[in-house]
């Protein structure tokens, strides 16, 4: 055989090699879609009633509502894998699930709920949010509620579920059915220049970044770009029942019945500011149709003082770690709780100082109590002077991520860089002195996509206020935006080196004698900028911190990224998600 017959040859067997991969991959990742459609379609076990008579408790029941789930999560929706995390954490925590009959029977008759009551729920109805709960709700024992929107039901749009999908779940026993109202529509709309805009469909506001002033449809009258009313108080009242009305009439005839619980958008607002004669007319339209309603949004713990027309829930977001979940819910009960650590080999190897930590592969996710500073200190770092520490910063932009090197506990002295909304600070405390800034920078602007935004300013504003153009400064960034910053620290002697992004921001600044030696600390703490959520995980990846002998030697003190092996798989397991995403997505 000639050696270009040879080299044809091969070419062919290495094309059919890469075919033989390619269509496994893909046979994979259509196997994987097929088996998650399976346990939802086919689904055989069925939801196991708890024993009633041993419930004691009439002290109150918490409430969790999220918006969506994903396989993998989005800037809006948490992945499979954070839910089932987040549920298994409540479960071990002792949590058991309530049903809309329990809270009525809990308000209405005085009836005991379980020790540690949890109410449940999934809001928007969407299809992927049935398909990946499902299985956990098997997996715990849950039951949930899951609600749409009325005027989605007979819509073309694949990604939210129908009638008939909905009656074949309540079958289960795991599921029962709510509403988020007939539609999402926002009036009064301008933008940041304090143009008028007026109504918009949610599918309509596609650069939701530039929308600045705004309200949801059943908030208040329809006005112009004056503020001023379009129509008269019949009109408004004639408007808003016909919304109502057809809300009803949609789920009397694809379901036979309309849910007994509404979650009103927006919440926090009916009953709270708005206009008197508006907030009547839903009031009337509520009781009329509804049993009950989940009013408010940002506190989870419904006691005796709440009443079925006015409960509250919480929204866990999808930038939530477990521990971020369980500080929110010991905020809201006064209940301590058991936080998780991840991998407890390297959660030994730190001192909680306050907040809770979880150890995720080559992450630590440092969360902070309500209101003040999580902080953790590395075991064997007491006695360092000479170091290099090199980490990822990855927590979401609005909050604050801290570096302490040469940290003396006992003196409370340190060398401290922060990332505090995209500000880069470098701060020394000398022992028995305040704080002195030695150095601040802005880094370059955060970039983020405006469908990933989600509208959380509805009000009833002034014509003033509107024709004023923004709100916010430009520089304010969403609290959901992320950003990966890489971080280095070398302090030798008394000069300080920092590095950010590779771009050297400091180079041998003198920093004082007195702060000579001491460990290393990792702390996180909320922006004030955040107003409705007052905890925050700071996010440290890849951190390694080396300690410095001269110019010829320098020992690892601690180094989280994963090497051999491990990283190698931990790679590959990445690689493979990412061709199911796309799977997914395609087929």
């Amino acid at each position: 055989m000639t050696k270009e017959k040879r080299g044809s040859a091969l070419d062919y067997r290495r094309k059919d090699r890469k075919k033989v991969i390619k269509t496994i991959i893909q046979a994979a990742m259509l196997l994987t879609v097929g088996i998650l459609l399976f346990q939802v379609i086919f689904s055989v076990k069925d939801y196991a009633e708890p024993v009633k008579s041993r419930w004691t408790n009439h002290e109150g029941f918490i409430a969790l509502s999220y918006f969506g789930v994903d396989r993998t999560g989005t800037p809006k929706l948490v992945s499979k894998k954070q839910l089932d995390q987040q549920l298994k954490a409540l479960y071990d925590q002792g949590y058991t699930t309530i049903s809309q009959q329990d809270v009525m029977d809990y308000y209405q008759l005085g009836k005991a709920l379980p020790d540690k009551a949890l109410f449940l729920s999934f809001e928007d109805g969407r299809n992927d949010s049935s398909l990946f709960a499902q299985p956990l709700l098997e997996k715990y024992n849950f039951k949930a509620t899951f609600l749409s929107y009325a005027n989605k039901i007979g819509n073309s749009d694949r990604k939210f579920l129908q009638p008939k999908d909905m009656l074949k779940m309540m079958k289960t026993g795991y599921w029962e059915l709510g509403s988020n109202g007939y539609r999402l529509t926002y009036i009064n709309v301008f933008d940041k220049e304090g143009r008028y805009i007026g109504v918009k469909d949610e599918t309509q506001l596609r650069n939701k970044d530039n929308v600045e002033y705004y309200n949801h449809y059943l908030m208040d009258f329809i006005r112009d770009e004056n503020m001023i009313p379009l129509e008269n108080r019949d009109e408004m009242t004639s408007r808003i029942n016909m919304d109502y009305q057809q809300m009803n009439d949609i789920y009397m005839d694809t379901l036979g019945f309309v849910p007994n619980v509404y979650m009103i958008m927006h919440a926090n607002t009916l009953y709270e500011g708005m206009n008197p004669l508006v907030s009547d007319v839903n009031d009337v339209n509520i009781q009329r149709i509804f049993n009950m309603h989940f009013n408010r949004e940002g506190d989870m713990y419904n006691d005796t003082q709440q009443n079925l027309f006015d409960l509250t829930r919480v929204q866990p977001e999808p930038y939530w770690y477990t521990n971020h979940l369980l500080m929110k819910v010991e905020k809201d009960t006064q209940q301590l709780v058991e936080y998780i650590h991840g991998d407890d080999k390297r959660a030994e190897q730190w001192k909680q100082i306050s907040g809770a930590a979880e150890y995720i592969d080559s992450r630590i996710a440092l969360t902070s109590p309500a209101a003040g500073e999580g902080k953790i200190y590395l075991k064997e770092s007491e006695q360092l002077q000479d170091i290099k520490l090199t980490t990822k910063l990855t927590g979401n932009v609005v909050g604050k991520q801290s570096i302490y090197v040469r940290y003396d506990r006992k003196k409370d002295s340190y060398i401290r860089v922060s990332l505090d909304n995209n500000i880069i600070y470098v701060d020394q405390k000398k022992p028995g002195h305040a704080v002195e800034q030695i150095y601040t920078r802005t880094l370059d602007r955060v970039e983020w996509r405006s469908e990933d935004l989600a509208l959380e300013k509805a009000t009833v504003y002034t014509q003033q206020q509107t024709s004023n153009g923004a709100l916010t400064s430009e520089d304010a960034y969403p609290v959901n935006v992320q950003q990966t910053r890489n971080l280095e620290i070398t302090v030798q002697g008394d000069k300080l080196d920092v590095s950010v992004d590779k771009e050297q921001i400091l180079n041998q600044q003198i920093i004082d004698s007195t702060i000579g030696i001491g460990g290393v600390a990792l702390g996180s703490e909320y922006n004030e900028q955040h107003k409705k959520d007052d905890i925050y995980d700071g996010v440290f990846d890849d951190l390694k911190v080396e300690s410095l002998q001269g110019n010829d030697y320098t020992s690892v003190v601690f180094n989280s990224k994963e090497t051999g092996l491990k990283g190698i798989f931990t790679q590959i397991q990445k690689a493979i998600n990412t061709s199911i995403d796309w799977a997914i997505d395609t087929f």
